[in-house]
Parts: C-alpha cells; structure tokens; sequence
C-alpha cells in the first residue's frame, strides 16, 4: 500500500511510519520544511515537501495521483504556541484540503487524526484552545460529509510513554490520557486492516488490545 501522511514530522506521523514501512508500505511524509525530510526517510519513509498552507487541492491531487497514494492520514497541526488563526488554517482547513484532495485523485481512503471532545468548544469564544477544538470538530465533519472511507480518531491526552498495545475505544471515553506509539499503531492498524471504515471514536489506554477494539467500534 501507498500513504500519504500530511504533518508527516509529527511525532505521531513518525511513528506510523516506521510501523507501515516495516511490513512493506511505502509511505510519503507530506511536510512544510525541506529539512525535515532527513528524520522521514530515517522512519523508512519518504518526503514529500508542499505546504497545505499555501497549496490547493488540484496541486496536491496532483502530488497524490502521481505517486499511485492508496491511502492518506491526517496527522497535521498548528502546534504549541500557534494562533487561533493557524488553528483554523493547518487543523480545520488542511484536513478539508487533503480531503477534496484525495477525492480529485481517485483515493477513497481517509484517516483523521482528531481531538477528543472537540465538539464541546465553545462558539462565543476567541480562546485558542476553543478555536482549536472548533477547528477539529468542523473539519471532522467536513469529513464525515465527504464521499470518502474516512475514520476519524480523537485521542485522549498525548504521552510519550512506550506503546501498551491495549486500548479503550468508544464514542465517547471519558477524560483519558494515550501514548502517542499506541495512536501509531491505531493507525497502521486501521490503514492494514480495513476496519472501523465510517467510524469516529475517542481513544485513551485501556485493557482491549487495539486489533479487536478496532475490530469492536
């Protein structure tokens, strides 16, 4: 299989990559900065450099067509310390953006890597962390609207503790935290085996091991 993974310098997109190029699929790390392109191909992937920012979904469609992608992850965002505005334009508008994109490419397949409660921000708000919660939400929906095989994914807190391989998985979870190895996994996970198509679920640690929880939602 052939991936495409948008924030593919993330620490999610990285892990993923190792975990997909090792059973034999080749992966392309979309990033902003060409010198990230060094740590991608260290996970056994490689890089493609475009901005979402500032390209469109007929010049990545393009990108996606020309290297035969089967399949794309969403793994991008704004990051610590960006504005509401960077919010709205990497985490809400750069998923829609490689959503219209993958569709004008013939690429049915779509995993969004989300937030959990991000359809609980509060509209009145300018608070960053409302803006990013309503980025998330709105573009999951956007989503959720398109033609695509989407799975929408909202982990819990982040960790970088090692992977357990074991997971709760449920509509809504409850406040939890996740290793950020375990939402890597999630993802090969979902991309090798097919399940969980048309599917949204929060993620945190649980006792369920990730195959059959995936298997479950």
């Amino acid at each position: 299989m052939k991936i495409a993974i948008a924030g593919g310098h993330g620490q999610i997109a990285l892990l993923a990559t190792k975990l997909l190029s090792a059973s034999g699929n080749e992966v392309w790390g979309i990033v902003r900065k060409p010198e990230h392109a060094a740590d991608i191909e260290a996970a056994g992937g490689q890089a493609l450099v475009l901005d979402l920012e500032q390209s469109d979904s007929e010049t990545l469609a393009g990108e996606l067509a020309a290297k035969s992608i089967d399949a794309v992850v969403f793994a991008a965002g704004a990051g610590p310390g960006s504005s509401a505005e960077r919010k709205l334009t990497v985490d809400r508008d750069g998923a829609v953006l490689l959503a219209d994109a993958a569709w004008r490419a013939g690429v049915t397949r779509y995993i969004l890597i989300s937030a959990m409660a991000a359809d609980s921000f509060d509209a009145s708000s300018d608070d960053v962390f409302q803006v990013y919660l309503r980025a998330k939400s709105e573009a999951d929906a956007a989503v959720r609207a398109s033609d695509l095989d989407w799975t929408i994914v909202r982990p819990g807190a982040l960790t970088d503790d090692d992977a357990t391989g074991r997971v709760t998985l449920a509509e809504s979870t409850g406040r939890g935290s996740i290793p950020r190895a375990d939402v890597a996994w999630i993802v090969a996970q979902l991309l090798t085996s097919g399940t969980a198509v048309h599917r949204q679920f929060e993620a945190i640690s649980g006792s369920t091991p990730i195959a059959e929880a995936l298997r479950a939602v």
